[in-house]
Formats: C-alpha cells, sequence, structure tokens
C-alpha cells in the first residue's frame, strides 16, 4: 500500500521570488555597519586604512540602493536571476572590503556567510550553488591576495598563518553547512505549508460535498408530502377523467411527480445535516468510507466487532468529514496496492476505537518506513508499481493528509507491514502487506446523545 496524490502539488514548487524591498533593507543595515567599523578602525583604533577605496565600495552599494528604490516600485519582487544577481553583488562588495582590510587577518571576513545563507532560504538549489561557490573562490582569494592591516605605527597586524587556513576553513565549512540547512529548512516548511494547505483543501470539499448533501436531503424531506399530494390527487383525476387526452395530461403530472421524488431521493442519499444522519453506527460509517473502492476488482473484508471487555452494540460515532476522507485515503491506498484483498477491521472497547486497514500487497518499502505520513516521501517507481498506476508517482501527499485528518480528530495512527517485503509470496502469511491502525479515545469520538438513546433535538433550518 502507498499513496495517493490527489492534488497537483510539486515538491520543488517553493517560493522562489524575493521582495526587492526587503533585500535593500538588509543591505542598508549592511552599509550602516561597514561605515561604523571602517570610522572605528580608522578614527579610535588608528589602524592604516585606504578610506577612499573603502568608502567607494559602501558608496557603490548606496547608489545600488538608491537606484534600486527610484527605479522599481517598493512591492517588486525579484526574478531567481535577479535575486542571485543582487546576492552576488553583495558578496562581492563584502569581499573587495575584506581585500582592502587584511583579509581573513580581518574577522569580520565571517560576514561572507550572510549573502549565501540567505540565498539557501529563498532561491533554489542551482542559484544556491552558484552563490555559494563564488563565495569559496573570493574567500580563497582575498586569503591569498589582501592589502596588509597595518596599526599607527606601519606594523603589519597578521595571524599566523596555521590560524589563516584554520580560519578559511572555518568559512568554508560554515558556507557549505549553514547553506545547506538553510535550504533543507526552508524548503521542508514550504513543502509542508504545502501539504497543509492541500489537506485544507481536501477538508473544505468534504465539507461542502456534506453540506450540498445536507441541503439535497433537507429539500427531498420537505417535498416528500406535496410531492405525494400531487401523486394522489393526479391518480385520482386520471381514473375519474373520461376525456382520454386530459386523462393522459393527468397521468403525465402523476409520471413527473414520480421522477421528481425518485431524483429527490437519489440526490438524498449523501444528506448529513438531518441530525439524525449526522450520526452513525461506526460500521456503517467505515462501510460509507470504503463505498467509492468497494467496486475495483478488490475483495474489501469488514470485521466490525467489540473487544476484548467491549460492548456488542456498535458505539455510534459522528460522521466527520475528517473521518469519512482520511479513512477513505487509506482504503484507497490499500486497493491500489494489493494483489485481491483487503481487511478493514474496526474494535472497541469502554475506552478505545480502533480501526485497521491491512492489504495482501508488498507492504511499506523499508526505505521510506521511518517517513510513512510526512509529506512528499518520494521513493524510485519500479515496473510493477507503473503497471499497476500508470502515470503514479508517489510523494506521500495523500497518506499526509489522511494522517493529518484523522489526528485532528484524536486518531494516534501507526504504521507497520505485515511480513517481511523481501519473502517470497508462498511464504508469506494472508494478511501479509502494508497495516495502517487508528486509535481513538471512545469519548471524543462517540455521540453520547444518540448512545444514550435521547432525542436528539428538532432539525435546524437552512441559514440563507
Amino acid at each position: 500500500m502507498a499513496d495517493v496524490n490527489p492534488f497537483p502539488i510539486l515538491p520543488e514548487a517553493r517560493n522562489t521570488w524575493v521582495r526587492l524591498r526587503t533585500l535593500i533593507m538588509l543591505r542598508w543595515l549592511a552599509i550602516a555597519g561597514q561605515i561604523v567599523t571602517i570610522t572605528v578602525a580608522s578614527q579610535v583604533l588608528a589602524l592604516q586604512l585606504n578610506l577612499g577605496l573603502l568608502y567607494l565600495a559602501v558608496g557603490v552599494s548606496i547608489m545600488a540602493n538608491v537606484i534600486a528604490m527610484f527605479v522599481y516600485p517598493e512591492n517588486k519582487r525579484l526574478s531567481e536571476t535577479e535575486a542571485m544577481l543582487t546576492m552576488l553583488f553583495d558578496v562581492s562588495q563584502l569581499a573587495f572590503l575584506v581585500f582592502l582590510t587584511g583579509g581573513l587577518n580581518n574577522p569580520f571576513a565571517l560576514l561572507i556567510l550572510a549573502p549565501v545563507t540567505i540565498a539557501a532560504a529563498t532561491l533554489r538549489r542551482g542559484s544556491t550553488i552558484v552563490l555559494g561557490v563564488t563565495a569559496i573562490i573570493l574567500t580563497t582569494l582575498v586569503a591569498v591576495f589582501h592589502v596588509p592591516l597595518r596599526d599607527s605605527f606601519g606594523q603589519v597586524l597578521a595571524m599566523p598563518q596555521v590560524l589563516i587556513v584554520g580560519f578559511w576553513l572555518a568559512i568554508v565549512i560554515g558556507l557549505l553547512f549553514l547553506g545547506a540547512y538553510a535550504y533543507r529548512v526552508t524548503g521542508e516548511t514550504h513543502s509542508m505549508n504545502e501539504a497543509l494547505l492541500a489537506t485544507q483543501m481536501a477538508l473544505a470539499r468534504e465539507q461542502k460535498l456534506t453540506d450540498l448533501g445536507g441541503v439535497v436531503a433537507a429539500a427531498a424531506h420537505e417535498l416528500g408530502t406535496p410531492l405525494a399530494t400531487i401523486k394522489l390527487v393526479s391518480t385520482e383525476l386520471a381514473s375519474e377523467l373520461e376525456d382520454e387526452l386530459h386523462r393522459e395530461d393527468a397521468e403525465l403530472i402523476r409520471d413527473q411527480a414520480d421522477r421528481c421524488r425518485d431524483i429527490l431521493r437519489d440526490m438524498g442519499r449523501a444528506g448529513k445535516d438531518d441530525l439524525h444522519l449526522r450520526t452513525g453506527p461506526i460500521g456503517a460509517v467505515i462501510r460509507e468510507a470504503a463505498e467509492p473502492h468497494a467496486e475495483r476488482g478488490k475483495t474489501l473484508h469488514f470485521d466490525v466487532s467489540p473487544g476484548a471487555g467491549g460492548d456488542a452494540r456498535q458505539p455510534n460515532i459522528l460522521r466527520k468529514p475528517e473521518i469519512i476522507h482520511g479513512v477513505r485515503n487509506l482504503i484507497q491506498n490499500a486497493v491500489d496496492f494489493s494483489e485481491a484483498n483487503v481487511w478493514v477491521d474496526v474494535h472497541w472497547t469502554d475506552e478505545n476505537i480502533l480501526i485497521r486497514i491491512i492489504d495482501d500487497g508488498v507492504g511499506f518499502p523499508l526505505q521510506v518506513m521511518g517517513r510513512i505520513g510526512d509529506p512528499f516521501v518520494r521513493r524510485r517507481a519500479n515496473a510493477k508499481d507503473a503497471e499497476k498506476r500508470p502515470g503514479y508517482e508517489g510523494m506521500g501527499l495523500g497518506l499526509f493528509i489522511a494522517k493529518t485528518l484523522l489526528e485532528r480528530t484524536g486518531a494516534e495512527m501507526t504504521f507497520a507491514n505485515g511480513s517481511d517485503p523481501f519473502m517470497t509470496p508462498k511464504d508469506r502469511a494472508t494478511r501479509s502487506g502494508a497495516i495502517v491502525e487508528a486509535v481513538w479515545p471512545r469519548a471524543g469520538l462517540v455521540n453520547e446523545v444518540a448512545e444514550t438513546g435521547s432525542a436528539l433535538g428538532e432539525n435546524q433550518k437552512f441559514q440563507a
């Protein structure tokens, strides 16, 4: 059993646009820091610096900011290439300042990490690699070629060569580690946000279908009496009228009333807004969730029975869209990747309610067992998978949606395999495939009013 991807959201689809205003503000902060540092180094520490070139480099950065502010609107968002070029400019400007102030003898060389880290958090992998490689090359160059840093007496301030090499190595490792870390964390954040959006879309869709079914059910209920009256009167007229033409008209009215009744009955089967239909025996609710996949060539086996010490009477649970959609998604996965059979076990005790879904397929791949339920878990599809589900790429989004929806209702989810996937088919047990188990506290799932047999109250009118 694998997962289903009901929404065309790709894991590579991450926000690759950055606001120009954000980069401008960060550059103003860097410019202020550079001016303060140059002033303190020259006036307080009395270091001999080439102030002309230093202020020229800072002035170029100021001019770039001013031009960007006047040429582009504040809400402009940079494309991938524009953002990369902007950050390349910042890295080059910072490297030039370090070149003029002693190279890696200047501890502020560490700031070259900042643009690369920002790029890793906002740009795609290719742009981040280009920026990181450029930063490493520039760091290496300023480590070898730089203007010596001198004090007020003209003496060169330089660290031992071993410390220079260590500082260079620390910067390079920092570029690689921080870049990879920021890229990974940001990528997972984007993936999680997209997956949660898909979950909300699934829940909203299920809720809309439920609401629509409720409206239809209410309409069928309210129109039942007038349609029955029309049928009764038209039947009596048809039997009493002697004129054949008028009798045919009365029979037509009767037939159309029957047709309206049948249409409303068929449309209202999914209604949930009637208070009596908002709850149901747990077995009926689970069978309803499995109904769309009951005729797909695989046999569904239901075992609805009490657990150890449980009451023989089925608990009445709330028909929550999260439960129906989540269980339906899990059953779909089981049907897709089973050989011939899927077992749906429903058990209850005085404390818990358990739903277990098992198939007779090969089970979950071992390489993704630790990440089942995470969004966008990819694995290489084999020929057998491609034959079962042409054009399908497992991304983990379907299981993530099901897991998230069910956990919202209080379920505790577990995933396992019924047997070793490397066993031969003849050595496997009957229930040898993937196992998905959801356990709820009974008090959070059962409708206590329905359980006690008390009246549910009057149905509420739909609000316009």
